[in-house]
């Protein structure tokens, strides 16, 4: 490990399955490591030494604790990355600013937008904390997965190249690489709409339409959100990379996903409330698909894919004539 990363205290706020994941690799990266949570889920990870909900194969290394009180976690800690649902992110931004109103960088794992405004995350960090330095981890990911050390590869988007390179350090492992980027607009578009299309492809899937099909929604749900970037400011070669293809190719491929399942529950005839119980995880894509579907609208950027997942969450389209909505639109132009 380089001097530049050695010996520091992070704290990551969000004991879900990726907040519990991150935290293990911090951990087993050698960085003294507190995970956030609330007073119950905390009793119980430092009772068990693992998150039984959610990890419950990988015990905690000895440099990780839990703890829920905020305060104290903020006052002893050197890194701060927040991995709480895109939802409550502005709330616990809002607090660090609160609890710690000079903090002069901080970093997220979070992949969604802001529902009370439809901002990037960077907006509403920048919009309570003026000037800092913020980061955004996304790529291809699946929370046990880096858990259990599987080979994994990720991109730190920075407006800050020093802090890209920092963070990139600190996660870097025989097994996880850390890539970084500046295109901070690009990564999280990528992020957060890649959940849409995987609900898409669940629900192709789920209907039994087979692989033609989830490979053109797939394809033409990348346009979608490479459309949707570039008009917002993102650069085009980031959606080819791992947090714009390569994301969207796992979430949409793989029953790993919640998104993708919660896709192939509503082909099945689930409602929503069936799909999230049965699921029992944050599905991002749920809030996300009316965010994007919203902000598109806003901008005038054609997205059908997002529009039909969209209509099928909110407005009781069902998933079958959500295909042929998209099977009849007006012949066009791939390019």
């Amino acid at each position: 490990m380089s001097s530049l990363t050695e010996d520091k205290r992070f704290a990551v706020l969000g004991a879900g399955s990726w907040g519990t994941a991150l935290a293990i690799l911090l951990a087993h990266n050698g960085h003294q490591v507190t995970l956030w949570g609330l007073p119950p889920e905390v009793d119980a990870l430092n009772r068990d030494r693992c998150n039984k909900r959610y990890i419950p194969d990988i015990p905690f290394p000895d440099n990780l604790t839990a703890n829920s009180d905020l305060e104290e976690v903020l006052a002893t800690t050197d890194e701060v990355l927040v991995v709480v649902p895109s939802h409550a992110f502005r709330t616990v931004v809002d607090q660090i600013k609160t609890i710690n109103p000079n903090i002069g960088r901080l970093s997220w794992a979070t992949k969604g937008l802001d529902p009370s405004s439809r901002k990037l995350l960077s907006e509403v960090a920048h919009e309570l904390l003026p000037g800092i330095d913020v980061a955004v981890l996304s790529g291809p990911t699946f929370a046990k997965e880096v858990a259990a050390g599987f080979p994994t590869a990720i991109t730190i988007a920075s407006n800050s190249e020093s802090y890209a390179k920092f963070l990139a350090e600190a996660f870097s492992s025989d097994t996880f690489r850390a890539y970084t980027s500046h295109d901070i607009i690009g990564v999280q578009i990528g992020g957060a709409s890649k959940n849409v299309m995987a609900i898409g492809a669940g629900m192709s899937d789920g209907l039994g339409f087979g692989a033609n099909a989830r490979a053109a929604l797939i394809t033409r749900g990348l346009a979608e959100i490479t459309r949707l970037g570039a008009t917002i400011g993102a650069h085009h070669e980031t959606f080819m990379g791992l947090a714009g293809l390569g994301d969207l190719t796992l979430t949409c491929t793989d029953d790993q996903s919640r998104n993708r399942r919660l896709g192939l529950a509503l082909a099945r005839g689930l409602t929503i409330d069936e799909a999230k119980a049965e699921i029992q995880q944050e599905i991002e894509g749920i809030n996300t698909a009316r965010e994007v579907y919203f902000k598109a609208k806003e901008l005038g950027v054609e997205m059908p894919i997002t529009d039909q997942v969209y209509r099928i969450i909110y407005e009781g389209q069902s998933p079958r004539e959500a295909v042929k909505e998209l099977l009849h639109r007006a012949h066009k132009s791939e390019d």
